[in-house]
This record gives structure tokens, C-alpha cells and sequence, in this order.
């Protein structure tokens, strides 16, 4: 198969008479538009001009040629740029994988602005607790934390991810307020059973001195969701490990108290996952763009404790 360069070379050289004119309007050099029509009669093997030091004309075979193959050579250079100009132009479906509780409370308030600013968009958002195969699954972004970065994905941070130990005022009621996280060891809980292996979940504290703990709870309740896990919480099941982000409103209005303030469980970050390519969709690259600078600006401290 003939490369694009050959038979845009032959054609504008077929239109200006002249190798050298025709290397002005591509933009190369007159050397180059000859090589690259005697690499298309050598792979025809067929002359396609009549050449001499005064004039360069057309062969019967080339002005045959020629018919068949300008129409087409349109076609394709119009079909490249109207691909280039949609490459650059954020517009179509954005299929996004992220956790219920993240997409509430901080992604579905941005979006319209998001909107706003990008109004072909259009957001095509599946909510749901699983790790996903983001190019297998054919999402555009995903968004969570922990992911593996497989072949193909990168990831750019938007948050650290850090939780805390919180209980409601009703259950700490008549109980000595725990003061190390030994204190914490074997208490009735809320745990949380890992999406990836359905096992319970133990938890690291550490704190600003690098010491660390493995804290175990006694199950009083099992959840999958950290929004679920501030709810059991809040009614007094006991102790829960939950997101910053998660207890925040819970510890303004005082329905949780924190636990153990000088540690917290370091759980990596939350960060935003996208194909590695080179040639990104204007529509991603600018979800990713707006999504980080949201967070930095306006989210990530929510997001930790140290």
C-alpha cells in the first residue's frame, strides 16, 4: 500500500507540472516530491511522467492514474482533518467509572461548570464499588483509589486518601475515652469487607512520629461502602475507620467524634486513571485537567489527616 506522502507528491506534481512547485505547496523539498513519485512508479511499476530538463507531463498511464486517485486523496486528507479538528474540539460521550459516594458529594456538584465550560460533553458515568478493567471496560476515566496501573493507564493524583477513627457520642456514653489505639484493640466495630477478596479488613494506624498499630475491631456490622460504614456509626454500632472526606460533615455538626486525633490509617491516594496515549481525546484531557485543579483548589485537605 502506497503511503499518503507518494500519492500527494504525485498529485500535486500531476497539478503544477512541476516537481518543484508542487514540493513549495507540500512544503518539502523538490528532491523529496521526486523520490517519492519514483518509489510509486517503482512499486506500480508503471512511468507516470514524461520527464525532461524543460517540462514534466503525464503519461497515459499516469493521467488514468491521476482520475482514479485525486478524488480519493481529497476524500482521505479531508477525513484527517476532520479528525485532527475533533481530536482538538472536547465533544462526545465521556464514559467515567467512579465509587457512589465520591461521585455524590464531590464530583456530580462540579459538573456544572463542567458543563458549562465544555457543553458537548456529554457524561456517561457508571456508579458502582469495583475495580475495573478501564480499557477492557472501555471507560475513558476512572476515578478511586488503589488502583493497579495495568498496561495502557496512567494515573494523575488529585487527593491523599487517609482514614480516621471515629464513634458516635451515643456509644462512647459511659465508656473511657481511648487514648492509644491499644485501647482501640478487639472494640465492637463497623469493618469494611474488601471488594477485591470479600475478607474482613485490619487496618494500620500510624501517626506523625512513624509508629504504627494493627488495629483489629470485633464485627458488630460489615459494609462495602464508606458512606454506609458513617451511618452505622452515627447510630452507635461502635467504632468505624472511614475517609476523612467521609466523616467531615458527620464531625461539624457532631454526630461522630474522632478518635485517637495523632493517627490515622495512610490508605495512598485518590487519584484519576486514563489511557496512556499520546493523541488523548480533547474530551478526556480537559475532564482530567478540570478535575485536578478542582481538587487541589477546593477538596484535598479534606481528604487527609497528617
Amino acid at each position: 500500500m502506497e503511503t499518503l506522502g507518494n500519492l500527494e507528491s504525485f498529485v500535486r506534481a500531476a497539478e503544477a507540472g512541476s516537481f518543484s512547485e508542487a514540493a513549495r505547496q507540500m512544503g518539502v523539498s523538490a528532491a523529496a516530491v521526486s523520490k517519492n513519485v519514483a518509489r510509486l512508479e517503482t512499486r506500480l511499476e508503471t512511468r507516470l511522467f514524461h520527464r525532461n530538463t524543460r517540462s514534466l507531463t503525464l503519461t497515459e498511464a499516469g493521467e488514468a492514474f491521476y482520475s482514479q486517485v485525486r478524488g480519493s486523496l481529497e476524500t482521505i486528507q479531508g477525513a484527517i482533518a476532520h479528525l485532527g479538528a475533533s481530536r482538538d474540539v472536547p465533544a462526545g460521550r465521556l464514559r467515567v467509572n467512579v465509587a457512589p459516594s465520591l461521585a455524590y458529594d464531590h464530583l456530580l456538584p462540579m459538573l456544572k461548570l463542567f458543563k458549562q465550560r465544555y457543553p458537548a460533553v456529554i457524561p456517561d458515568w457508571q456508579l458502582e464499588i469495583r475495580r475495573v478493567d478501564l480499557i477492557g471496560d472501555g471507560f475513558d476515566v476512572a476515578i478511586g483509589g488503589g488502583m493497579e496501573l495495568s498496561p495502557g493507564v496512567v494515573a494523575r493524583e488529585i487527593a491523599k486518601l487517609h482514614l480516621v477513627a471515629v464513634a458516635s457520642p451515643e456509644w462512647l456514653k459511659g465508656r473511657p475515652l481511648p487514648l492509644t489505639p491499644a485501647d482501640l484493640q478487639g472494640q465492637p466495630g463497623v469493618v469494611m469487607r474488601s471488594t477485591d477478596t470479600g475478607r474482613l479488613r485490619s487496618w494500620t494506624l500510624r501517626n506523625s512520629a512513624g509508629e504504627t498499630f494493627d488495629l483489629n475491631l470485633e464485627p458488630a456490622a460489615i459494609m462495602n461502602d464508606p458512606e454506609a460504614l458513617c451511618s452505622c456509626a452515627r447510630m452507635g454500632y461502635g467504632v468505624a475507620l472511614v475517609p476523612v472526606d467521609r466523616a467531615w460533615p458527620w464531625l461539624q455538626n457532631g454526630e461522630l467524634t474522632r478518635l485517637l486525633p495523632d493517627w490515622y490509617v495512610d490508605l495512598g491516594s485518590v487519584s484519576v486513571y486514563f489511557p496512556a496515549r499520546k493523541a488523548l481525546p480533547a474530551k478526556t484531557r480537559v475532564f482530567v485537567d478540570f478535575l485536578v485543579e478542582h481538587f487541589h483548589r477546593t477538596i484535598r485537605d479534606k481528604f487527609r489527616d497528617d
